[in-house]
């Protein structure tokens, strides 16, 4: 199936799994509308996507506030003329122990990962409601699948989604879909959000050892956006063959 004229939002855009998504998206022809909190990477991935012939623009957002959303969504719309699918994809994760009592870390994956998801997709409902279409994508991670010391509150906020993600699924009705997406250990910078030394380091001897790139998770999104309307893509667990 052809991909082109859709219009695609994404968050997380900036780097990693979002701007990949992003680069890969416009290469099929969708026009991808991205928002990151960091403006300035984010009109880099703009720029690198129009010198390829793609159709790409940007605005900065950030998750956890719910006007945000709103606001790429309603940019998604203006400029497109619609949107089709919007693909939650910011996330963050300072890991560690429970005794080390990152609270401040607990509340900002919370806020970034769990509510910022369901932020993105209260925007884009109403929206898709109107259409009578649409493709709800949540990013969500392996973490959530096998739980290891460390990523309780991470892996606690990815299954939140899961679980939103699986409802809205079965309250969707027939005109909207809904994707979750799990990768594995991928080459991003997921170790930056990380204070606590020696899960840091954990983190990035695991990335160096086994990680696949990001690409690999773009192509899963892809997979899913290209299937026919009436087929649902649930759900796609992507990994690296190392990963045990």
């Amino acid at each position: 199936m052809n991909i082109e004229s859709k219009v695609v939002a994404i968050t997380g855009a900036s780097s990693g799994i979002g701007r990949a998504t992003a680069m890969l998206l416009a290469e099929h022809g969708a026009f991808v509308v991205l928002g990151a909190r960091r403006g300035d990477a984010l009109a880099d991935v703009v720029d690198a996507i129009t010198a390829g012939g793609g159709r790409a623009i940007s605005k900065a957002t950030d998750v956890r506030r719910r006007e945000d959303l709103e606001a790429l969504v309603a940019l998604a719309v203006e400029r497109g003329g619609k949107l089709d699918v919007i693909i939650n994809c910011a996330g963050i994760g300072p890991i560690s122990r429970f005794d080390a009592l990152d609270v401040e870390g607990w509340d900002a994956m919370i806020d970034v990962n769990l509510r910022g998801t369901l932020y993105g997709v209260a925007a884009a409902l109403p929206v898709f409601a109107r259409q009578k279409s649409g493709h709800v994508i949540n990013i969500i991670s392996t973490a959530g699948l096998q739980i290891v010391p460390t990523m309780g509150v991470y892996a606690a906020t990815k299954n939140a989604v899961r679980t939103a993600t699986e409802v809205l699924r079965q309250e969707a009705g027939p005109h909207l879909r809904v994707t979750e997406v799990s990768p594995g250990v991928i080459a991003t910078n997921f170790g930056d959000s990380i204070t606590d030394p020696p899960s840091k380091a954990m983190i990035e001897e695991r990335l160096g050892r086994i990680a696949i790139p990001p690409d690999a998770i773009a192509r899963g999104v892809l997979y899913a956006i290209e299937q026919p309307p009436e087929v649902d893509v649930g759900s796609i667990v992507i990994r690296p063959t190392a990963q045990a």
